[in-house]
């Protein structure tokens, strides 16, 4: 978790989307990674109870940008302004994946987290580039 420089929560984590397919009689899978930073009361919540490896439902502004990588060549990322999150699975399943006691308390699947809409997306420039 991290702070703005207006004093607003913010915090950062990646995602996997995973598709599978066969094509020409072979199963394939591919994987796209986003990068998701929510604010305000939504950051705080995905800053508690988010654990690696749990299945999550994310709503919000994607933005592409192009960038350098350290060793000159270019990169690609996606990056999604959170605006809605939901867990997913069943709170024994979370607790089945390794990470029980890990920011669990009382919050099990499907409970939905808004980020606050516009107010909540005040300070994407204040990212870090």
């Amino acid at each position: 978790m991290r702070y703005s420089t207006s004093g607003n929560p913010m915090t950062s984590f990646s995602i996997a989307s995973n598709r599978r397919y066969t094509t020409g009689g072979e199963q394939r899978e591919e994987t796209e990674w986003f990068n998701c930073t929510a604010f305000g009361r939504l950051a705080d919540v995905c800053n508690q109870y988010l654990t690696r490896g749990q299945q999550v439902y994310i709503e919000g502004r994607l933005r592409s940008r192009q960038y350098e990588r350290r060793d000159g060549t270019p990169g690609f990322s996606l990056d999604v302004t959170v605006t809605e999150m939901q867990m997913l699975g069943s709170r024994g399943e979370q607790q089945d994946s390794g990470y029980a006691g890990q920011r669990r308390d009382n919050y099990g699947g499907g409970d939905n987290y808004g980020g606050g809409g516009d107010e909540a997306m005040a300070d994407v420039d204040d990212l870090p580039v």
